[in-house]
């Protein structure tokens, strides 16, 4: 079983801001896939759930905003008895480039609170993670930049982006090794 997590804040005013990158990848690969997204409120989330070669793929959109997202994640680990290596997150990183990638096994929050809260309610930071580049923030008001709309230039680097961490979930559902999408991608990008 594998569930992968994109972060981001609910809700249609949202929707194309630099911190919801994540959920553009969960949204573009259900999309994609002919997948759709359910809310189940037990989970504090939207959730896409398939089977491929017998294995049970979940996909998750929290719906607690950003700075709860461990809430969602937590309950669906508990509920379906997925192992923290079984779990993929796909957040924004403003010390990233817009179109960069970072995929690392584990790590800190970095100063981003979505991954802060999942650390907190999953009482680890051996998680997998897929930094997605906004580009640095040049303004003062960090909310108000990672909150804003992406550029038109830049929006076709995101898309690139996504497109990126769309050929790596299948990678990973396909069963290839998260160190070996790491060389790949890390160094692709």
């Amino acid at each position: 079983m594998k569930l992968f997590v994109g972060l981001g804040n609910p809700g249609q005013k949202y929707r194309f801001t630099r911190h919801n990158v994540g959920f553009m990848v969960m949204d573009t690969f259900a999309n994609r896939y002919h997948h759709s997204f359910k809310l189940e409120t037990k989970f504090n989330a939207e959730v896409a759930i398939f089977n491929h070669q017998q294995e049970k793929i979940i996909l998750c959109k929290p719906t607690t905003y950003m700075n709860l997202s461990g809430d969602a994640i937590i309950k669906l680990m508990n509920y379906y008895h997925i192992p923290i290596e079984d779990v993929f997150v796909f957040v924004d990183d403003i010390n990233l480039d817009v179109s960069r990638l970072r995929l690392r096994e584990k790590g800190g929050h970095g100063g981003h609170n979505g991954l802060r809260d999942i650390i907190l309610k999953t009482q680890t930071k051996s998680f997998k993670r897929i930094r997605i580049g906004i580009g640095e923030n040049t303004s003062k008001q960090l909310d108000h930049y990672v909150l804003g709309e992406f550029s038109k230039d830049d929006l076709i680097s995101i898309k690139y982006s996504v497109d990126l961490c769309i050929d790596m979930m299948n990678e990973i559902i396909d069963g290839k090794s998260y160190l070996d999408v790491m060389t790949k991608f890390n160094t692709q990008t």
